[in-house]
C-alpha cells in the first residue's frame, strides 16, 4: 500500500468519526473493505479518507487524493455541466442542511457515478466538521433500466399482434355482419377469443413478475395431489391433439403430504410440460417421487424431461432469467423466470440439466410445507 500503514489508520479514524452513530463496531472497519466508494473531508474541506472503491471509480490513487481539497479530489459536475461543489456549498450553505440525497453526477471524462453526501455537525446549526460522500457505479442501475426497457419492448411486441387481430375482426364483424355465414362468424369469434386469451395470459405474467420482484408473491397452501395434477395437464394436451403415447408418467409412492398453492403448482406444471412439448422431441417423461437423501429437506420432487436437442451447456445458467428463449418458436421468454419465482416462493428449488434421452430435464422440489392458516 502506497502510504504504508498510516493510510489504513487514517481511514479507520475518519470512518469511526463519520459513522459513530452506527455503533462501536464501526471503528474496526477498514474503509477499503466497503463495496461503495467512501470519501471523507475534514472541517477544512481536505480529504482525510479515500477508500479503494473511490480510487477505482475516480481513477485517482488514494495517496494522491488524501490532503487535497474535496472539490479537487472529486471534481464533480451535474448533468448540465455545472460544477457541483460550488452549487451545493456544504461548508458555507444553510446550516439546517444535513446532506444531499443520491443523484447522478459526472466525473471528468463524462463518467457517471451515483453520489450522496452527509454533513456532520457537532451540534445542530453548528459548523460542518466532516463531509461524508459515498460513490457508486451506475452499472447495476443501468442493467435494471435495460431490463425494464426490454420488458416494455417485449410486452408491446406481444400485445400488438393479438390486439391488432381482435380489433380487425371485431371491426369487420360490426361493419359487415350480414355478409358472413355463421361458420365464418364462428371462426372469427374463436380467433378473437384465442387472442384475448393471449393478452390475458401476458397480463397475468406481468403481474406475477411484479410480485416476484417485489417479494409479494402470495402462496395459499392447500393439500395438493400433484400426481393427479400431472394427469390433468396430460389430458389437456391429448385433448388438444397430442398423442397419448407422447407422455410417460412415473409416480413413486408413497408421496408425502404436500401443502402448496394448487393454482401456482398448475402454473409450474403447465409451463414445464408446454416447453417440453413445444421445444422438445420424442417422449416427454414426468416423474413424481419423494425427495431422496441428496435433497435438503422432505418433500416431493417432479422431473420433466424430453428427448429433444436439449439446452446447450453455455445456456444452462441463463435458463431461469428474463427473456431467455430456448428457440425462436415464439413465447415471451418470461415463463421459466416465473416458474423459478413460484417454486422459490414455496421454499423449493428448481434445476435444469440434460435428461437420459439427451433432451432438457427440469426438476423442481416442493417441501412438505404447512397449511396457510398456520403460516399467517
Amino acid at each position: 500500500m502506497t502510504a504504508g500503514t498510516s493510510r489504513p489508520a487514517a481511514h479507520r479514524s475518519a470512518l469511526a468519526g463519520a459513522g459513530a452513530s452506527t455503533g462501536s463496531g464501526a471503528a474496526g472497519v477498514d474503509p477499503d473493505d466497503l463495496p461503495d466508494g467512501l470519501v471523507v473531508a475534514d472541517e477544512n474541506g481536505r480529504v482525510v479518507c479515500f477508500n479503494a472503491a473511490a480510487a477505482r471509480l475516480t481513477a485517482l490513487p488514494s495517496a494522491e487524493a488524501l490532503g487535497r481539497p474535496l472539490e479537487r479530489a472529486l471534481p464533480l459536475e451535474d448533468l448540465k455541466g455545472r460544477r457541483w461543489w460550488p452549487l451545493t456549498d456544504p461548508y458555507g450553505g444553510l446550516a439546517i442542511r444535513a446532506g444531499q440525497p443520491e443523484r447522478n453526477l459526472l466525473l471528468p471524462g463524462n463518467r457517471e457515478v451515483l453520489v450522496a453526501a452527509r454533513y456532520v455537525r457537532d451540534e445542530p446549526l453548528g459548523p460542518v466538521r466532516r463531509v461524508v460522500v459515498t460513490l457508486r457505479g451506475t452499472e447495476a442501475r443501468r442493467r435494471t433500466e435495460r431490463s425494464h426497457a426490454e420488458l416494455i419492448a417485449t410486452v408491446a411486441h406481444e400485445l400488438r399482434s393479438p390486439l391488432t387481430s381482435v380489433k380487425g375482426f371485431t371491426a369487420t364483424l360490426l361493419a359487415k355482419w350480414e355478409r358472413f355465414t355463421d361458420d365464418q362468424k364462428r371462426l372469427m369469434l374463436e380467433t378473437v377469443d384465442a387472442d384475448a386469451g393471449r393478452v390475458t395470459r401476458l397480463i397475468a405474467e406481468l403481474l406475477d413478475i411484479s410480485r416476484i420482484d417485489s417479494g409479494r408473491l402470495e402462496v395459499r397452501r392447500q393439500p395438493v395431489d400433484i400426481a393427479a395434477a400431472v394427469g390433468r395437464h396430460i389430458q389437456g394436451h391429448t385433448a388438444r391433439g397430442q398423442s397419448p403415447d407422447r407422455f410417460f408418467v412415473r409416480v413413486r409412492r408413497p408421496l408425502p403430504d404436500l401443502w402448496a398453492d394448487p393454482d401456482k403448482v398448475d402454473q409450474v406444471l403447465g409451463n414445464l410440460l408446454e416447453n417440453a412439448v413445444r421445444h422438445g422431441e420424442g417422449t416427454v417423461t414426468i416423474e413424481v417421487a419423494p425427495t431422496g437423501p441428496d435433497d435438503d429437506e422432505k418433500g416431493t420432487a417432479v422431473t420433466v424431461s424430453d428427448e429433444g436437442p436439449g439446452i446447450p451447456e453455455e445456456s444452462m445458467g441463463r435458463v431461469f432469467t428474463r427473456f431467455w428463449r430456448g428457440s425462436k418458436r415464439g413465447g415471451t421468454g418470461l415463463g421459466l423466470y416465473i416458474v423459478k419465482g413460484i417454486v422459490e416462493a414455496h421454499g423449493g428449488t428448481i434445476t435444469v440439466g440434460r435428461g437420459p434421452g439427451g433432451g432438457a430435464e427440469f426438476r423442481f422440489v416442493l417441501p412438505v410445507g404447512a397449511p396457510a392458516f398456520l403460516t399467517q
